[in-house]
């Protein structure tokens, strides 16, 4: 994967939310508009965390996130979502 260039402050975390199947297991297709948003991604990059609040999450970590957190951003044709790290619910 290239190097990105962009570097979360604080404890903000950079989210590359995972594809949804377009495929079901029975081989129904299901079209972009029925398709759910995804609340699971891999972080990209981690913020340095700050005296009060330690950064629990690291590069390469799979979370999962609230279903309207962040800040969604496209950056050299890729979707990303920028979060706070409170904004994230689990680590898988």
């Amino acid at each position: 994967m290239s190097e990105i260039n962009i570097k979360p402050l604080g404890t903000r975390v950079l989210v590359q939310p995972v594809t949804a199947d377009s495929v079901t297991a029975s081989g129904i297709i299901i079209p972009d508009s029925a398709k759910e948003k995804q609340q699971r991604g891999k972080v990209i990059a981690a913020g340095k965390g700050t005296k009060d609040h330690e950064m629990e999450v690291k590069v390469g970590d799979t979370v999962l996130y609230g279903k309207y957190a962040g800040t969604e951003i496209k950056f050299e044709g890729k979707d990303y979502i920028i979060l706070d790290q409170n904004d994230i619910l689990a680590v898988i």
